[in-house]
């Protein structure tokens, strides 16, 4: 991080390594609580684990990143020679670490701006991304933050589950849409909304409601140049099927990634998740 804007995210934006690297972007780990053992995000514990204790029905908790863990990063940053540093996170509807971050902060020997992007998985990705290269052609700490926050406006999140039991169990959706949604044995559409995940449609089966996901995606991006995130757990066929159709029906793609999710968000949608993120340029 040599340039004067560093740039850090926390590690459900599920960018590929490779990527942070050649931009410079920074992602403390959450935590997730696999039975009596806490293991951190992306090194500790893989998304096919988790879906393996998911499907045997263990204990699975997750827990935000502590302030002392932002506190060492924004230090490591300074030390390497940033000014300033953009911290963006995962809504704090959903976590504690935008608010630990915001600890965290207060102490940093530079400044930290920490943003909420309202933003999960690649949707906060991209967000990272938009904030980096403005920070690599040299911008302020605010031009970065306007990035992020430019591109977030553009950015829509639709996921399909199997099952609305995992998200009622860690609290992300209400029993009461839980419940409606097991009595009538239906597939739910969810979408992410002013930072909380919200039911977006019900439809009666499985095809139809993936059909569906498509249409949503398709209806986004219209004819703007759009990147695209097809993301899964423990569906990677389906996620290929759904990414090859994107391909052919979006006029405006620019790029589209497809990844399986990590733990953290995993532990809450559960296994068969399927997600298409689209993002205007």
């Amino acid at each position: 991080m040599s340039r004067h804007v560093a740039i850090v995210t926390d590690s459900t934006a599920y960018l590929p390594h490779r990527t942070m690297e050649r931009h410079g972007i920074t992602a403390v780990p959450l935590t997730v609580v696999l039975g009596d053992q806490a293991l951190e995000e992306g090194t500790e514990i893989s998304a096919r684990s988790l879906a393996q204790a998911l499907q045997k029905r263990r204990s699975v908790t997750t827990s935000r990143p502590s302030p002392e863990m932002f506190a060492a990063t924004y230090r490591a940053a300074a030390e390497a020679g940033a000014t300033g540093i953009v911290s963006l996170h995962l809504p704090a509807e959903l976590s504690g670490t935008y608010d630990a971050a915001v600890l965290a902060a207060r102490e940093a020997p530079v400044p930290v701006r920490v943003v909420d992007t309202g933003m999960i998985a690649m949707a906060l990705g991209f967000c990272a991304l938009s904030a980096a290269e403005v920070a690599e052609a040299g911008g302020t700490v605010d031009e970065a933050v306007a990035a992020a926050e430019k591109r977030a406006e553009g950015t829509s999140a639709y996921f399909y589950v199997d099952t609305l039991d995992y998200l009622r169990r860690g609290g992300r959706i209400g029993a009461a849409q839980a419940l409606l949604g097991s009595a009538l044995a239906v597939k739910p559409l969810l979408e992410l909304a002013d930072g909380r995940i919200e039911m977006l449609e019900k439809v009666r089966t499985a095809s139809r409601a993936i059909a569906r996901l498509e249409e949503l995606a398709v209806e986004r991006a219209g004819e703007r140049r759009v990147d695209i995130a097809v993301h899964h757990l423990a569906a990677p066929d389906r996620a290929e099927t759904l990414a090859q159709r994107l391909r052919e029906r979006v006029p405006g793609l620019a790029d589209l990634h497809v990844s399986e999710v990590g733990a953290v968000i995993g532990a809450h949608t559960g296994p068969g998740l399927l997600g298409a993120v689209v993002s205007a340029r």
